[in-house]
């Protein structure tokens, strides 16, 4: 793993950095094959936090080694929890014993613009107790973090606060842990929130209060699996979680009991698995990803079930979901609790007959790009229309795709705008990505990947 100061370098701009070479994907004919992608980046952080507040050690094993999933071993690594990173950083082995709370002065972290890093730290430390400020890039100071902030002031014996106009990070913690065991939190801007916070709760055993933490969410809560995930990640752990009723004004309960170390599994990574699925959709071929089932943790297994309503054939099995292109209709789906996967998409819907309205994702406006405002503007360029809304857009594809010249496509220093936007380039001629190389922050060998399965070489220029 490369040092804190490569992530900052990696980072040091909001706006797309067009100092790494642009890639074009060659046009071809359907794709037939098989992958199977890295790990998860949300499992691979939250089995992260769970370990490194255990009681013993523990192994991960298929974890992600990315730029995010990097930027947690390293904060963590700074409060002194040791990890030992092995297999090319397929294996954590995580040791707490050395673990401190830096009550004597402030600890510093640099979690670049990683929103799963810092709003699990910030729950996770002030539970924990001590003195921590954590920074990241200029776009992570404009991510909204307040709603966090509010809910655990209700509960810390000490101060929190957030330092940006908005609500937004540097984060400024100095806590002796929670001395509540009530808060509520606001559910329409991250489930992150929530799940950071439930995972903070066994944190918090150096209370006198020893009754269980309630977490009552207000709002709708966006990304409902996410939660699941936590609770099936902290139960592995040793955790207890009771999930009430949070379809509407629910509440979690957390048992106050310590983490324990174990050994721990992770699963392939559901959102970058939607790309090649969308693969075998916009190209008409034949895709198989390895080692993921309707059964799987994450809520990202449901892109396919889009497919399946587009026109697509979709072939489930225990290990493995295939997904066969058919001709492709638009459709108007809700895709809140999938909207990872909304940009994957939003390409698919350039090449179906009739519009397609994606509803139920107004917070994609706060992720590392504006995953609304910004994607409709790259989709503009590759001839569609594009209309915004409240919680989403319509996208009407150009009856004429074929003939298009191709676009020049930003990618706004975002992931899956790189991902997704370089899947048009499958069908379309000359549809240049800028900044592939953002992709390092959860899946440093898309384009590899992507090369070898569909048979043929991209096109890279500085």
């Amino acid at each position: 793993m490369s040092d804190a100061p490569t992530s900052r370098s990696l980072n040091d701009s909001s706006s797309t950095n067009h100092a790494s070479p642009a890639v074009t994907v060659i046009p071809g004919g359907p794709v037939h094959g098989t992958i199977r992608p890295p790990g998860s980046k949300s499992l691979t952080n939250r089995a992260l936090i769970c370990a490194a507040m255990a009681e013993g050690a523990s192994k991960l094993t298929g974890a992600l080694s990315s730029e995010d999933t990097e930027v947690m071993i390293e904060a963590l690594r700074a409060i002194g929890v040791e990890i030992n990173v092995t297999d090319g950083g397929q294996t954590l082995l995580v040791d707490p014993a050395m673990r401190a709370r830096c009550d004597d002065e402030i600890a510093e972290l640099f979690i670049a613009n990683s929103g799963t890093s810092i709003r699990f730290l910030t729950a996770a430390l002030s539970a924990f107790g001590g003195r921590y400020r954590l920074v990241g890039v200029p776009r992570m100071h404009a991510r909204p973090i307040g709603d966090l902030v509010s809910a655990i002031s209700e509960v810390i014996d000490g101060t929190i606060n957030a330092e940006s106009t908005g609500g937004c990070p540097p984060v400024m913690i100095e806590s002796h842990g929670w001395s509540g065991s009530s808060m509520s939190v606001a559910g329409n801007v991250s489930s992150q929130f929530l799940s950071g916070l439930m995972m903070a709760a066994p944190l918090s055993l150096g209370s006198q209060n020893v009754a269980p933490i309630e977490l009552h969410v207000t709002g709708e809560l966006v990304s409902r699996p996410y939660i699941d995930m936590t609770a099936d990640v902290m139960e592995s752990f040793g955790g207890r979680v009771v999930l009430d009723d949070l379809s509407s004004q629910g509440k979690v309960v957390i048992e106050r009991r310590p983490y324990q170390g174990t050994d721990y599994s992770i699963e392939p990574d559901a959102s970058a698995a939607s790309y090649f699925w969308a693969i075998a959709a916009i190209t008409g071929g034949e895709v198989t990803v390895e080692g993921l089932s309707p059964s799987a943790m994450q809520g990202d297994v449901g892109f396919v079930d889009v497919l399946e309503k587009m026109g697509c054939v979709v072939k489930r099995r225990s290990d493995s979901i295939t997904v066969l292109g058919q001709p492709l209709h638009g459709v108007d789906i809700d895709m809140n609790s999938i909207s990872d996967t909304v940009q994957t998409l939003a390409v698919v819907a350039l090449f179906a007959t009739g519009p397609t309205r994606v509803r139920g994702v107004a917070h994609n406006r706060f992720k590392e790009t504006d995953r609304i405002g910004d994607l409709a503007c790259e989709l503009r360029k590759l001839g569609a229309l594009v209309e915004e809304h409240s919680d989403g857009l319509t996208i009407t594809p150009a009856s004429d795709w074929r003939s298009h010249a191709g676009a020049t496509l930003e990618t706004y220093h975002d992931h899956r705008m790189a991902m997704s936007l370089s899947l048009a380039g499958l069908k379309m001629r000359n549809v240049k990505i800028l900044d592939p190389a953002c992709t390092s922050k959860t899946y440093p060998e898309f384009f590899h990947d992507l090369e070898t399965l569909i048979g043929r070489s991209h096109h890279w220029a500085a």
